[in-house]
């Protein structure tokens, strides 16, 4: 009997020792606590020792984790409603502080980012939301990074995904799209009609120096009118015939 109770307890123990054999992935880290007290530092990766009762262990996963921000309902400064959601990506860097000091870092992180995306868009017009969105991301990335430090959080990343307008503002955007549009056309063509002008008084400045290139310019257009297969029908007229009739009075 006393061989036998032995060799019961030899088992136990052997089988409470391979009962405590926990091996950590390399991006794990254990946060391990002994009669409740944490152990100062984590453990792994690799092989570790959990000895239970009195040990009780926390995984924490390294890599970076993806956060999709819900859509949000924001008012612009300019009060303009829209719908606005986000993506965001973080990590833990310091495994005792996103177990000691928030009790759901990933869920803490999550409300986080939901509020500081309908404070930071509530403070900007809807033009700057459209337009200027690498500063919203940088800025919303800071704030978020800023406020999640204390929980061992470090936020690598905040991207605006798709920003929702009302019927009536996606029209009005369009009709101003349009405007400007056609605003460009006007002043483009504007300048067109300015460079032909000028070019037109080069070339009547030049006419006026020799008066019989008028009248090859005159051929010119003639041939022109010809080589075309048209019905229009021409009558040549001498320029000299408009001569009395270009003279200034005082000649």
């Amino acid at each position: 009997m006393g061989i036998q109770a032995i060799g019961i307890v030899i088992a136990a123990l052997i089988f409470y020792l391979f009962s405590a054999i926990h091996i950590l992935k390399e991006y794990e880290r254990a946060v391990i606590f002994r009669l409740g007290r944490v152990l100062p530092g984590t453990k792994g990766p690799g092989l570790i020792f959990i000895f239970w009762p009195i040990d009780r262990i926390r995984k924490i996963d390294l890599r970076l984790l993806t956060l999709d921000v819900p859509p949000q309902d924001v008012i612009t400064r300019d009060n303009v409603t829209t719908r606005v959601n986000a993506v965001a990506y973080f990590k833990v860097v310091d495994p005792l502080k996103a177990v000691l000091e928030v009790m759901d870092y990933f869920m803490a992180t999550a409300q986080l980012a939901q509020t500081t995306l309908r404070s930071v868009l509530g403070e900007v017009e809807l033009d700057e939301l459209l337009s200027q969105r690498k500063q919203l991301n940088l800025r919303l990335q800071e704030i978020l990074d800023e406020h999640t430090d204390p929980w061992g959080i470090k936020v690598t990343l905040v991207e605006i995904k798709q920003v929702d307008l009302p019927q009536d503002m996606q029209r009005a955007l369009a009709r101003q799209a349009e405007a400007e549009r056609e605003k460009r056309a006007k002043i483009i063509h504007a300048e067109g009609e300015l460079q032909a002008s000028e070019k037109l008084k080069q070339a009547s400045q030049i006419l006026a120096e020799e008066p019989i290139s008028v009248q090859l310019r005159y051929f010119q257009t003639l041939t022109e009118l010809g080589t075309e297969k048209n019905s229009t029908i021409i009558f040549p007229v001498p320029l000299d015939l408009f001569t009395y009739f270009t003279k200034k009075p005082s000649d």
